[in-house]
């Protein structure tokens, strides 16, 4: 049994953490009484980072696991990629003359593998992380398809909502919830008091000196944010107020750290967070065991889910979860 499931005193539901990454959102589910029973994730240094932490490890490629390979469970949950639907990655795609969203054969289509597992194991629920262009990717028409798969083709109560984790870690990141009910429920995602949050609360108190931007990259930085500032498109590094919270991270952090910079004083060049720091703003405690390179541990935590924001959906969802029969139907594929 694995250290986060230890201080559990009793089983109330099982689940299923597909996409898994490195596990923020079974560190959540496990939290509140749940038990895995089934992981997927295909990188093998997320692999790594989550055999460490939980004492198994993922299947791989989910789209060649068959669902009855399944273990029936209650709740499916899935972070699926992002990429074909975030705002850098449609541009990024855009000016390669590449598909995005569902026309990206190798990302977009994997959320009709969740699609298909509902269809077969039909769980009392599921919860679905994504980043909040989702929402309006391809003019709404992109959500509109998720939407009637899993409302109108797949029967479940669909709740959805773009949700900031500036309410429990101090970091700006919204990203969009769609939480599913296998019978009609009175469910509401939870009001999250506001704190008042700072960055410099997370910050290590010893930190070497190759977190420090080099006089390359630091001088990179500043001409593209100059060349940008005359065009006009805002593009800037972001220097962040110790007193406030940070940009979004993102999983290209490790190349420059652009986007959240640690002012070190006059006349010294700002740094980038740690590999610690970062799993701090995403909420993970430091029992946490970082396990790659930093430059691995960077992508991992730009990628990741906020757990405490999850935990707090999940006991949300778990109000409803006793009142709910577990109705399993297999369909043949």
């Amino acid at each position: 049994m694995s250290a986060m499931s230890r201080s559990l005193k009793s089983e109330k539901f099982t689940f299923i953490d597909l996409f898994a990454g490195i596990g923020g959102m079974r560190f959540a589910f496990e939290s509140v009484g749940g038990r895995c029973v089934f992981s997927s994730e295909w990188n093998k240094f997320s692999q790594q980072t989550y055999h460490a932490n939980f004492g198994e490890m993922p299947e791989g490629d989910i789209t060649k696991i068959k669902a009855s390979e399944i273990p029936d469970h209650d709740v499916l949950l899935a972070g699926f990629p992002c990429q074909p639907f975030s705002i850098a990655g449609v541009s990024k795609k855009k000016s390669l003359d590449r598909p995005h969203g569902f026309d990206d054969e190798t990302q977009g289509t994997l959320f009709f593998d969740i699609v298909r597992i509902i269809r077969a194991k039909r769980p009392r629920a599921f919860l679905l992380e994504n980043v909040k262009n989702l929402k309006s990717h391809d003019k709404g028409r992109t959500f509109e398809t998720i939407h009637r798969k899993l409302k109108k083709e797949l029967g479940y109560d669909v709740h959805y909502k773009v949700m900031d984790a500036k309410s429990v870690v101090p970091q700006h990141r919204e990203r969009i919830f769609i939480v599913g009910f296998a019978e009609p429920t009175e469910f509401e995602f939870p009001e999250i008091k506001e704190k008042e949050l700072r960055i410099r609360d997370i910050l290590e108190k010893k930190v070497d000196a190759k977190y420090t931007l080099t006089d390359g990259v630091w001088n990179a930085l500043q001409r593209h944010a100059e060349n940008s500032r005359k065009k006009g498109n805002g593009f800037g590094y972001g220097m962040t107020d110790l007193d406030g919270i940070s940009r979004t991270m993102s999983a290209r952090y490790y190349k420059d750290g652009a986007e959240i910079l640690i002012p070190q004083g006059r006349g010294t060049k700002p740094r980038r967070l740690t590999p610690r720091e970062c799993a701090r703003l995403m909420g993970f405690p430091d029992s946490y065991k970082i396990v790659v390179s930093n430059a691995q541990a960077y992508r991992q935590f730009g990628n990741s889910v906020v757990v405490p924001l999850v935990t707090e959906v999940a006991k949300q969802m778990f109000k409803h979860l006793p009142l709910l029969e577990r109705k399993i139907l297999v369909r043949t594929e």
